[in-house]
């Protein structure tokens, strides 16, 4: 797979640090500029994994104008109603892809719920919470990190809700 096997990412570090287990992946970064869905579904198949297993970070704004994260299977869309709903506002955008990095830390597709810049309110999609493990993002291209979901949802003190389109 990648050359890069021995790097480690902030994610990783703050993982070991709250002596939390996680399994480390990587695989190659694609040149072509796939839309997420799409980039979310190369991710999984090159990593041989299930599509329901390996998530997506998404950054949205509530009508309160605070920020919120959705975790969700790569291969679904976020349904921004039920999103509100679990966030508890009228209604959530997601953000515009520039204002990612200064308000994360993260670039668009190396985006993950650990070490943002900030702790913003996270909600995965409720289909976490039946597997053994997921993947989420490492906080840069190429790299995966493989976690019990219990460990994650309780270091991000995160909740879980239907959030996706049917």
């Amino acid at each position: 797979m990648a050359k890069h096997k021995e790097e480690k990412t902030n994610v990783m570090r703050i993982l070991e640090q709250k002596k939390i287990p996680y399994t480390a992946h990587t695989y190659e970064e694609t040149e072509s500029p796939l839309g997420d869905r799409e980039y979310g579904l190369h991710i999984a198949e090159t990593l041989g994994q299930d599509v329901n297993r390996v998530y997506k970070t998404l950054v949205a704004r509530g009508a309160s104008k605070a920020f919120h994260v959705f975790c969700i299977p790569v291969a679904d869309s976020l349904d921004l109603k039920k999103a509100a709903k679990a966030a508890g506002e009228k209604s959530v955008e997601l953000i515009a892809v520039k204002e990612l990095l200064p308000l994360t830390g993260y670039i668009r597709g190396g985006c993950s719920p650990i070490g943002m810049k900030k702790q913003f309110p996270t909600v995965f999609h409720s289909a976490a919470e039946s597997c053994e493990t997921v993947f989420v993002s490492a906080g840069k291209i190429g790299y995966q990190v493989e976690i019990a979901p219990k460990a994650l949802l309780d270091l991000l003190d995160a909740n879980t809700a239907d959030i996706i389109s049917e």
